[in-house]
């Protein structure tokens, strides 16, 4: 190598990525320099043009895969970089990229016969996938221009998750369940927010103001925003799918998820919620304790003074089952320090396999049309015997 870079110099230069696919696979690119090679595809094949190593900045480690590797540029991307070589101009190396606004589209040149295109370069000939647009380079979620939105944006808005269902019982301070009331019809509005009867998903708060708004975005249409705003602070990261999450100025973050969601905790799970947690969920719902199967692992509830605990099911059936055998067989205990009230529209049927014992301190009064008693021992004591 006759020439080298330091010994006469820095020898600068600016192009255009027309391939990526390095097969040694180091994130090199071959790129068309200006005033260095000609635009003609048939002249010089981009397969002619020497690959470029990518300089990487000092956050990024570059070694064993530490770090961001390989990184963004495509093909269409505009280049600046030096020669390692000076002159000679075969061992580029790139160090950045350059936005601009471009003032034509790709052209996509279709392969002769002879394996070559017919064409010119400076340009995605292959794919004609970049540059998108005939407008600036910065994303558009960054330029924050109304009249012309990132799609991304136009779809949040539009995909909003509105008017859920909450749970309709209100509380129970005594005597047996009440028909329970419309709560939609009487929910009360509270800080712009409908509680009671249903909710809705936060509008996005994005309101972006350049240059405040970092953002990125990958090929396939993943994004990241970093957004300064003054005011208008906020985080987002969304997949392509739109499964994402964003912060708010106000730190509310809102999460979405299109497909299903797996959550999976090796060790303890802890959860704050200090105000009112609600769920809806519009399919069913399965919750199992103890699948080890270990004494001790309990399903505890407990509610604070002067709340309830309420129950309803709509047209539909209370289940309360314990199994096992013998010793191993389960109880289904109530302790009611006040009144205990049930009331049954129809029918009660109770069966006893062992025996039926009652206990009652003070008077035990029965009221039926028919009261009938069949057994084959019956006992009756006390002091006084009334029969009418």
């Amino acid at each position: 190598m006759s020439e080298f870079m330091g010994k006469n110099g820095f020898v600068w230069f600016v192009g255009v990525v027309e391939d990526r696919a390095d097969p040694k696979k180091l994130g090199r690119l071959r790129v068309r320099c200006l005033g260095y090679h000609t635009e003609d595809l048939l002249k010089l094949p981009t397969a002619d043009l020497p690959w470029a190593h990518v300089m990487n900045p000092i956050t990024s480690a570059t070694v064993s895969g530490v770090g961001q590797t390989p990184l963004g540029a495509i093909e269409g991307s505009w280049v600046v970089g030096f020669f390692q070589d000076g002159a000679d101009g075969q061992m580029p190396v790139i160090i950045g990229t350059l936005p601009g606004v471009p003032s034509e589209l790709p052209t996509k040149i279709e392969k002769g016969d002879d394996d070559k295109y017919p064409g010119k370069g400076f340009q995605d000939y292959k794919n004609a996938n970049y540059p998108k647009y005939t407008e600036t380079d910065v994303n558009r979620l960054a330029v924050g221009d109304e009249d012309n939105p990132h799609s991304s944006l136009t779809i949040r808005k539009a995909d909003r998750d509105l008017a859920v269902g909450v749970a309709q019982i209100d509380g129970i301070f005594g005597g047996v369940a009440p028909i329970p009331i419309d709560l939609d019809a009487t929910a009360s509005i509270v800080a712009g927010r409908q509680v009671g009867g249903t909710w809705s998903e936060p509008e996005t708060p994005y309101d972006a103001t350049y240059p405040y708004n970092h953002v990125y975005e990958s090929e396939g249409g993943h994004l990241r925003e970093m957004d300064d705003t003054p005011g208008k602070e906020r985080i987002h990261e969304r997949h392509t799918s739109g499964t994402g999450y964003e912060v708010n100025p106000d730190g509310t973050r809102v999460a979405r998820v299109k497909g299903d969601n797996y959550t999976i905790v090796t060790g303890d799970d802890y959860a704050h919620i200090k105000g009112t947690s609600r769920q809806t969920t519009d399919g069913g719902v399965r919750v199992r304790v103890n699948s080890s199967g270990e004494e001790g692992n309990n399903y505890n509830i407990e509610v604070g003074q002067g709340s309830n605990v309420n129950v309803e099911v709509n047209g539909g059936n209370i289940n309360l089952t314990t199994l096992g055998t013998g010793q191993d067989a389960g109880d289904i205990n109530i302790n009611a320090k006040r009144n205990l009230n049930i009331q049954v529209e129809q029918d009660v049927n109770i069966g006893v396999g062992g025996k039926w014992e009652e206990a009652v301190t003070y008077n035990k009064t029965e009221s039926a049309k028919v009261h009938q008693m069949n057994a084959e021992e019956q006992d009756i004591n006390g002091n006084t015997i009334n029969l009418n």
